[in-house]
Parts: structure tokens; sequence; C-alpha cells
């Protein structure tokens, strides 16, 4: 494995085989993806930390949807990579969504985890104000966004049998820097959908039955909106699926790619 800071993007490329782009989400990184890397087994894997997020230091332009999807295109030209495998979770399925939807003819399969179209109306104040607080309030607002997360976002079964997956989350999103969450925090406010009926390429949707900000029913009507989705529901999970669920992601993982070939 072989970690290189590209464009001022910290990005890791190990394995060889056909390219899978992993694109994590919100408060996330490259780590979002280390408990599934059992799945991605005969590809090369190239995982990135998004501009503003863990470490990739934010540049000279305000976040936005289009700036991380700018920053994908960057990626991998500096790879020489054309058609890829997209994964991504939560905020970056929506970079993921862009990206496909732009580039019909690059992307050779979606697997979206905790996915979602854009945020609700009704919640994009929330989103603003929690940008607002990072932005304003430094490290001791970061840690008190971090306690919120775990509480709201996890399920209980992870709380009652999993603490090192709290402690994770708790880690992820403290990981951050102020400036770099609230920005991001601001970028997902902001957020539009994806033209869905532009992505082409087999979709896999994931979501958990605790996962608040990929509720099933909006998961599965999304799906609808897509040429070729599946959908599938884990049960006893929040929204930080790869973390809550790893085997279950594995196997899940393993049987879409084995079924695209």
């Amino acid at each position: 494995m072989t970690t290189q800071i590209l464009n001022g993007i910290a990005v890791e490329v190990s394995g060889e085989g056909s390219p899978l782009l992993c694109i994590h989400g919100l408060g996330g990184s490259s780590n979002t993806w280390t408990p599934v890397l059992p799945a991605f087994e005969g590809f090369q894997v190239i995982r990135f930390d998004l501009p503003g997020s863990a470490r990739s230091p934010l540049g000279s332009t305000a976040l936005s949807i289009d700036v991380y999807v700018q920053a994908v295109e960057q990626v991998l030209e500096a790879l020489n990579v054309d058609r890829v495998h997209v994964v991504a979770h939560s905020m970056g399925t929506i970079v993921a969504a862009h990206f496909a939807a732009r580039h019909p003819d690059r992307v050779n399969s979606l697997v979206l985890f905790g996915p979602l179209q854009a945020p609700p109306d009704a919640g994009r104040a929330g989103i603003q104000a929690r940008a607002e607080s990072a932005l304003s309030g430094g490290l001791p607002a970061l840690q008190e966004i971090a306690d919120a997360i775990v509480k709201g976002a996890t399920s209980q079964q992870t709380k009652d049998q999993q603490p090192a997956v709290l402690a994770l989350v708790r880690e992820a999103i403290m990981r951050q820097t102020p400036e770099g969450y609230g920005q991001s925090c601001a970028a997902l406010a902001k957020a539009q959908p994806a033209d869905a009926g532009a992505i082409q390429a087999p979709v896999l949707l994931v979501t958990g039955d605790q996962d608040g900000v990929a509720p099933a029913a909006n998961v599965q009507a999304y799906a609808d909106r897509l040429a070729d989705a599946r959908v599938v529901v884990f049960e006893g999970c929040g929204h930080w699926t790869t973390f809550e669920k790893p085997q279950a992601c594995v196997s899940e993982l393993k049987a879409f790619y084995s079924a695209l070939k």
C-alpha cells in the first residue's frame, strides 16, 4: 500500500486489478473502508480523503459537491485511471452519483452505503447550524458534534455490543479540523440531487434498519429511480454501515462483484 499526496489530496492505493474508487462521507476518511478491504481482493483499490477531511487540507475554494466531484476527477487523472467501480458512504454517495451522472461511461458499478440523493429540505437548516457551530466553536464544538453523532447515528445494538465502534466513530469526527468539517457540513447542506436517470451502471444500495439519515423507505425510493438497482437493509445497523456491520458489508460486496463477472 502506498500513500501519496496528489494535487493536495491524500490518496492510498493498494492491490492490483480493475480500479475501484472509495469515497467517504462527512466526518470520514480513507479508513471508512478499512473494515471491508477483504471484499476488494482482485481490485486496485483507490482510497482518498476528500478536500478538507482528515489528511487532505482545505484548498482556496469553498467546499461544495462540485469541488468534491472535481477532486474525484483529479485523483483519477493523476493515476491515469479511466473506468472505475465506485464505493461510497453517506455524503460520498451524493458525490458518487454526480460523478456517475456526469461520466456514465466511466463507471462500471456503484455501491452506496447509507445513501441519500440530497439532504431533505427540512434537514438543511440543522446541517448548516452544525457547520456554523464547528466553524465558530472550534475543537470543543467538534467534540460535542462527535458525541451527538455517536448517540444519534449508531444503532442500539452497536451501542450495547460494540463499544469500540462508538470510539471509532467519535475519533473519525474528531480527526477532522473544525474548519474542514464546518465547510464539509456547509457543502452537504447545499447539496442537490444528481440526475438519477443518467446513471446507467448497476447499483447496490445498502442501509441499516436504524439509519435515520438514509431510512430504508427513502433508499428504496432512490433505487426505483435508477436503471439497475438493488437494496439491502441490515438489521441492528445505524448510519456507519462499514463500522457497524463489516462482515455483512463484505458478504454483500463480494456477492455483488461476483454477479458482475
